[in-house]
């Protein structure tokens, strides 16, 4: 399984899930993490100076340079992300969406794989979403 967490230093997780540097993959088996590779967010771009930061005038934007980066994932952890993001990655096979705290992105993956980490259906970020 292919869990992958938003992150702008590689180590932690973002607290904005579109405006991350990039996703930290982490590769699982038998409840372990066996790899991780850093992959670059390629809609960063994109997201930045979108209708994220909340205002109505700026048109809304794609998701789909985000999906990109997070090909194979099963499962995303985060601190928070638009409902629309979230439904575009149910869209595009990620069978949960995990919320968590800041914090290192090792030890949440970790905690979700013990089922320390529940699912939730929503939280968003505080950026108008």
């Amino acid at each position: 399984m292919k869990i992958a967490v938003p992150t702008n230093d590689g180590l932690s997780i973002s607290e904005h899930f579109g405006r991350s540097a990039g996703f930290l993959v982490f590769e699982t088996e038998n409840d372990r993490i066996v790899s991780s590779e850093l992959r670059k967010n390629q809609g960063l771009e994109d997201h930045e100076g979108s209708s994220c930061g909340g205002d109505p005038a700026v048109e809304p934007h794609s998701h789909g340079a985000i999906l990109l980066s997070l090909t194979g994932c099963d499962v995303v952890i985060c601190a928070g992300m638009g409902a629309r993001a979230a439904e575009a990655l149910k869209q595009e096979g990620v069978r949960e969406v995990v919320f968590t705290h800041s914090g290192l992105a090792a030890e949440a993956v970790e905690a979700y794989l013990k089922g320390r980490l529940q699912v939730s259906s929503q939280q968003f970020c505080r950026c108008s979403h």
